[in-house]
């Protein structure tokens, strides 16, 4: 039996007079990408330099303004990357590199020596606050853990006294979601007071979910609380950090942002310890989903994959929202059927807002291709069949055929699994196109009547066609060139046969651009129907095709 009951409850936060519910996301917050830092000590193998700084000129080209490089007091590859960006003059002047420390005295004066001759940065120290850590890793009161967080400010600032360039500051209660609220709230205004925040010069207040413990709403009470209870809260950064250890990383921040948070602490595509950290990309592209500038240059997600992987050596797993290869995609017959009328629908009205049905946003707005939405499996219906036929090759396939082609699409797809476009295409012209046997049309001559006889008809046709491999001739008249075909292979056929409908359109635009037509035929005697299809520079010439093609379908030829 699992044993549940190992396990107890995290306490939650009683905070009845809660506003977050009632706000929206309305702007992007400042974005501190972890990557080199949080995310690369989580990588199985670590990235090096050379990797470091493309990475790091990445971040940058995606507009990241503030980026944490690493902790240099404890890694000489994390100083002497951070030495070759400042020395190498790697650093925009409007980005900002943070550096991780510990509140010891060997470590922060290490960390300055790293940032020597950088015109800004930020300081980030740190100590653990909560409950558990107190008692069995340090062992000490809530009075010696502030004394730490205190101490280390003020090393900090006392250094950044002598420093060229502006310091910030940054202290992260560690483990803050199992911190008691009003505990977290005095050593983070110890920090605050001891620093000397102002507006002017404020102090960066990072509440970590360093464990995801509960619900995102609780997280969410738990910031919105310190939010309101800050002294000189003008004078205060709020920053988060989110772990994604119960899966609700992205939604801890969101929610975190409608509490008053201002920044966020993550990675890329959520990389990071355990579970992970926090994703940017995800967050990022919920906001501009909804119409919100997110405030990165996140355009082409296939560049952020690519040097994500190489770097990092983790694969993206294909249902990663919005980057992996199978969200944008549609297996589901009833999905295929509502995008396709979706994109329809958007075309024949013009509109400019997105709104297609199982697609949140437009691929290509992303850099993603449009063409791979639709796949087609066992599970696949008649529209994505049609999709994939008029996205891929250009044949608006007639809506009757649609459940014609897919039962065949569907025999195909039972017995290998996924059809690609190109196989479907490949059966379409077994099926339709490729129908010649027995008949096969070969020549048509077209000759108008109208006002050389007093017949009902008005159109006489001559037509060639091979019947099993022998040519035969036949002369016809009728109301329109497929109405005398029509006529005349009844005739030569000994056959009862009658066009349910007709449909034609251009594949494709310019002078040489070949016609597809669509005859739907009867077999009177049978009761049988069937589509034929039919292509051809020449609408005509591609109706008789058609016709051909459907009484081959039809088993109709002698």
């Amino acid at each position: 039996m699992l044993n549940y009951k190992r396990y107890r409850r995290n306490p939650v936060l009683n905070y009845p007079e809660r506003e977050w519910p009632n706000k929206e996301i309305e702007k992007a917050p400042i974005w501190c990408s972890v990557d080199l830092r949080d995310g690369n000590q989580a990588l199985i193998d670590p990235m090096v330099v050379h990797e470091k700084i493309e990475f790091f000129n990445y971040l940058i080209k995606l507009g990241f303004k503030e980026i944490e490089i690493g902790f240099p007091a404890a890694s000489q590859i994390e100083f002497d990357f951070l030495r070759q960006l400042i020395d190498r003059k790697m650093i925009p002047d409007d980005v900002v590199v943070q550096v991780l420390t510990q509140c010891r005295e060997e470590l922060i004066d290490r960390t300055f020596e790293s940032i020597k001759g950088c015109k800004q940065a930020i300081v980030h120290i740190y100590n653990s606050t909560s409950t558990l850590q107190r008692d069995v890793v340090f062992g000490m009161d809530k009075d010696q853990i502030t004394n730490i967080a205190v101490q280390g400010t003020k090393m900090v600032k006392e250094r950044a006294k002598d420093f060229d360039g502006k310091i910030i500051l940054e202290y992260s209660p560690e483990s803050f979601t199992g911190t008691e609220p009003e505990y977290a709230l005095e050593i983070c205004t110890a920090v605050q007071e001891t620093w000397g925040a102002v507006k002017e010069n404020p102090v960066i207040i990072n509440l970590p979910s360093t464990v995801e413990m509960n619900t995102p709403n609780v997280y969410a009470d738990q910031i919105e609380w310190m939010n309101k209870h800050f002294k000189n809260r003008e004078s205060i950064i709020l920053s988060v950090h989110p772990h994604n250890d119960r899966g609700t990383g992205v939604a801890s921040a969101e929610l975190a942002l409608l509490a008053g948070a201002e920044r966020i602490e993550g990675t890329l595509f959520g990389n990071g310890e355990r579970t992970g950290n926090v994703d940017i990309m995800n967050i990022a592209y919920n906001m501009f989903s909804q119409g919100i500038d997110p405030e990165l240059n996140i355009e082409s997600i296939n560049e952020s994959i690519e040097i994500y992987e190489r770097c990092c050596k983790i694969p993206i797993h294909p249902r990663h929202p919005y980057a992996g290869k199978l969200v944008f995609t549609a297996f589901s017959g009833s999905h295929q059927d509502a995008i396709n009328k979706g994109v329809k629908a958007m075309k024949e009205r013009g509109s400019e807002i997105w709104q297609v049905p199982y697609l949140p946003i437009d691929p290509s707005d992303i850099g993603r291709e449009y063409e791979p939405i639709v796949r087609i499996n066992s599970q696949s219906g008649k529209g994505g069949v049609a999709f994939i036929m008029d996205t891929y090759f250009g044949f608006k396939l007639p809506k009757g055929m649609h459940k014609e082609f897919a039962n065949v699409i569907q025999k195909v797809s039972e017995e290998q699994g996924e059809v690609s476009p190109d196989e479907i295409m490949d059966y379409f012209r077994n099926e339709y196109l490729n129908k010649k046997e027995p008949i096969h049309f070969r020549k048509l001559r077209v000759d108008d009547l109208s006002g050389e006889t007093k017949s009902e008809f008005d159109t006489k046709v001559f037509v060639t066609y091979t019947n099993n491999g022998v040519e035969k001739q036949f002369e016809a008249v009728g109301n329109g060139p497929i109405d005398a075909v029509k006529r005349g292979l009844q005739e030569e056929l000994s056959i009862d046969i009658k066009i349910l409908d007709y449909e034609e359109h251009a594949l494709q635009s310019g002078s040489n651009s070949q016609a597809a037509a669509y005859i739907h035929l009867l077999d009177v005697d049978s009761g049988a129907v069937t589509y034929g299809v039919g292509v051809s520079s020449n609408i005509t010439r591609a109706s008789v095709r058609a016709i051909f093609s459907a009484i081959n379908r039809l088993g109709l030829g002698q």
